[in-house]
Order: C-alpha cells, then structure tokens, then sequence
C-alpha cells in the first residue's frame, strides 16, 4: 500500500496530541531515498549545508542557486515526506517581491513543497505575501542563524515576553508550523501552549509539538562540535573511515578486487 503522502495542512493539523511532528535535514539524493523509506513527516533542505555540506562557519554564505540545486536532489527522490526548503540569507530580507519571487524559485525550480524563514513580527508581511501566492510557510523564531552576527554568535534566547511576542504575531499568519530554536524549555512550553500552530523545537526542550536536528549531527557525519541540544544516534563517520581503510588494505594486499569482481 502507498504511503499517505505528508502536506503541510496535515502537518498544520497535528497541534497537541500524542504524534509529534518529526522533521530531519536532507541535502541529497541518497541520504533522500533513505529517508523518505522511513516515517518521517519532513525532510527540511537546510541552509545548514553551509556548515555540514560546505564547511563554512555559519550558512551566511549559501545562495539561491545552491538551494535550488539542493532542493532539486532531495525531491527527486522524496515521494512521501513533505520537503521543506529554507530561505536563504538575503533571499527574502530586502523586500517582499525578492521574498515571493525567491520562495517561488525554489518550488518551480527546486520543488521543495515549502519554504522556511527566520524571523518574528518583522517578517509577519512577508510570510503573508509568500501564502497568498499559494506557497507554505514555516516560521521559525528564537536562535535564528541568520542572525549569528547581530546576537553576538549561536546564543540561546532568553527574552520570553519577547519571544512570545513574536510567536504570537506569527500566529496570526497563515504559516502552518513555528521552529523554536535555542531557548529556554519553559518558555518554549509556554509559547506551544499559547498559540494555535504546531511547533517544532531544536533545542527548545520536550514540549513541543515536534523535534528536528541536523542529519548529519544524528549521524556522526559532522566534523565540528555538534550543539548541546543535538543527540547521535550513530556514528558513519566512523564507520565510513574503518570502511575506506579496509578497502585500502584490501588493494595493497592484492585481495581487490577478486575473482567475483572482474568481468570474464
């Protein structure tokens, strides 16, 4: 039987309740495959890639066309999972039609099936123009990365009236989900429990109404230090290294490749 296939009006309808969201990040094809094999509701096409991906410091540096490009891996050959691609640095900040025009590349082009962007009440406009062009937004509020320089570097969030400010206004858009990132579990409870969106924490504690890390942290793949807030669930870099080893060996000894690898 086909699986059901994830949309964001389903993922929009999952507040509360005991089936939290599950997001992971997704930057390819392969790793695509696998994972849309899986239950997970959301593959996110982060500009994430700019540190696990492309070994830059921040994701500062990622452009339209790299996340296009991305995009364009992991959908094709995401069939189940709804795929969501983040906005990029500059992609949607400068002006509403850059914002609509931008969210739209990555779906004609990428086809990502949402987008995601950072920000609170100042991006309240601008989530609104991206939906009534027919596009999902998923908001995403608190440690937001795009911001590294403005914060003084990857800090956790600790202004509740603030945040919950914010949440609040986003609340009253049309976005079908709200990352919190980085901040207290307390306030992050409140903020779930005083909005009507589902939210999706990444270091923002249990209560959530889902979780998301970066796949490559849950994998042991990431060659910097993971955040406190991030969990593995296995170790392939390991793994990958003690493969490529044992290949090494094999080919100085002469035992690859074999018999039953050579064609007659």
């Amino acid at each position: 039987m086909k699986a059901t296939k994830v949309t964001a009006p389903a993922i929009r309808s999952r507040k509360g309740g005991d089936n939290p969201v599950t997001m992971l990040t997704c930057y390819d094809y392969s790793f695509g495959r696998i994972l849309d094999r899986t239950k997970i509701d959301i593959l996110l096409v982060g500009d994430s890639l700019g540190m696990v991906v492309q070994g830059h410091e921040n994701s500062l540096s990622v452009t339209m066309d790299e996340m296009v490009y991305h995009c364009r891996l992991v959908t094709r050959a995401v069939q189940r999972a709804l795929v969501v691609a983040d906005m990029p640095f500059l992609s949607f900040q400068v002006s509403t039609e850059d914002a609509v025009r931008n969210a739209g590349r990555l779906v004609k082009e990428g086809g990502a099936e949402a987008i995601k962007l950072e920000g609170g009440a100042a991006v309240k406009e601008t989530i609104e123009a991206i939906t009534r062009a027919g596009i999902p937004v998923m908001a995403h509020l608190g440690l937001t990365p795009q911001s590294v320089h403005q914060m003084g570097g990857f800090k956790i969030q600790r202004e509740e009236e603030r945040l919950v400010e914010e949440a609040r206004a986003i609340d009253q858009t049309e976005a079908f989900s709200l990352v919190l990132e980085g901040i207290p579990g307390r306030i992050a409870a409140r903020i779930t429990r005083e909005i009507d969106m589902p939210t999706i924490g990444i270091g923002a504690g249990p209560d959530c109404d889902g979780q998301v890390l970066v796949l490559h942290d849950v994998l042991g793949l990431y060659h910097g230090k993971s955040p406190r807030f991030s969990k593995r669930f296995a170790n392939l870099g390991e793994l990958t290294e003690s493969a490529a080893e044992a290949f090494i060996e094999e080919v100085k000894r002469g035992d690859f490749p074999g018999e039953e690898h050579t064609f007659k």
